[in-house]
């Protein structure tokens, strides 16, 4: 087979992965099955769930008073499993890219990415969910799944001409980035029905809120953050920061969608914002189905990736200008 296409293929295969990934990973996170094998890599010491009688008593006598739940264990190690297939192909499309002499600086920040997202992976389990750490491994996910995207869209033809503000763009970029990184602190903190009705807050549209202990980031709590320990103050307070972040969103990519109604694309970025804010108010209102709250996740996913696709279409816009500014020099 042609080595270009090999490595296309299998940068397509691990774009793929990325995807099932991170879709397991806000699965197993909302579900509460983050610690259903409380030891990293393994599941109470050994390569798969315990199931049989023997390995449960075997399993309850390495860790007493941590009880197996198979129906906890294996979401996680069904993501473990799947995040080192990711991990493997990154490692191979390392080596394609250096084999045929490529540019090399997507595929070794793939590889540092999934290496520095197994550490969190394994601190993550190690450290009790402490929100920091999770959060950590919420974003390093997306951003391993947002330069995958990148590379594929690096491997095909230009996207061709958009006529969008590049800065009105990048601000767009940075917004989607900022919301996705507060949504992963809302559910490490577990703040999720912190309000419980919508557009109010407890009955008001500025409830008591403690932004000092909703946004210390040297929390040291412990020793097991399963199901949170802030108080009602602090979750209330980081609740009503991502809905005021899911506002600048709607305002910042809605005027994207609006340069961009011409074409389906911007048609579909508009719907992909739209069913976001229904996912999100669904949450509250139907008191965070598992279902609803997992597509609330992989609709944030898709609509980073495709905010940066618009970013990457207008870098490639530029590359033939400044190729002619050198020509002309």
């Amino acid at each position: 087979m042609n080595p270009t296409r090999l490595l296309r293929r299998v940068v397509y295969a691990a774009l793929a992965l990325a995807s099932v990934v991170v879709v397991l990973g806000a699965y197993t996170r909302l579900a509460d099955a983050g610690l259903g094998c409380p030891d990293w890599p393994g599941c109470y010491g050994m390569l798969g769930v315990p199931e049989s009688d023997e390995q449960i008593r075997l399993a309850e006598a390495r860790y007493p008073g941590i009880p197996v739940e198979p129906a906890k264990a294996w979401p996680e190690m069904v993501h473990r499993y799947f995040a080192t297939g990711l991990g493997a192909l990154c490692l191979v499309i390392l080596a394609l890219a250096w084999s045929k002499g490529q540019r090399l600086f997507i595929p070794i920040t793939l590889a540092v990415l999934v290496i520095v997202q197994g550490a969190f992976g394994a601190w993550t389990v190690t450290l009790k969910l402490w929100p920091q750490v999770v959060t950590a491994h919420l974003l390093g996910g997306f951003a391993t799944l947002s330069v995958l995207w990148w590379y594929v869209l690096s491997l095909r033809p230009a996207i061709g001409v958009i006529a969008v503000p590049k800065k009105w763009a990048q601000l767009a970029l940075v917004a989607v980035i900022l919301q996705i990184a507060v949504g992963g602190w809302v559910t490490s903190n577990y703040a999720a029905l912190a309000c419980p009705d919508f557009p109010t807050c407890h009955g008001q549209f500025i409830p008591t809120m403690d932004f000092e202990r909703g946004f210390d980031f040297s929390q040291t709590i412990g020793p097991n953050y399963l199901g949170g320990q802030l108080d009602s103050d602090a979750r209330v307070a980081i609740q009503v920061v991502h809905r005021l972040g899911a506002v600048i969103v709607l305002v910042v990519v809605g005027l994207l969608v609006f340069h961009l109604r011409s074409r389906p694309f911007g048609w579909a970025l508009g719907s992909v914002l739209c069913i976001q804010w229904v996912l999100g108010i669904s949450n509250v209102l139907f008191d965070l189905p598992l279902l609803v709250a997992v597509l609330h996740n992989a609709g944030g996913a898709t609509l980073l990736l495709m905010v940066l696709t618009v970013n990457v279409a207008l870098g490639q816009n530029q590359e033939p200008q400044i190729q002619n500014r050198n020509h002309s020099r």
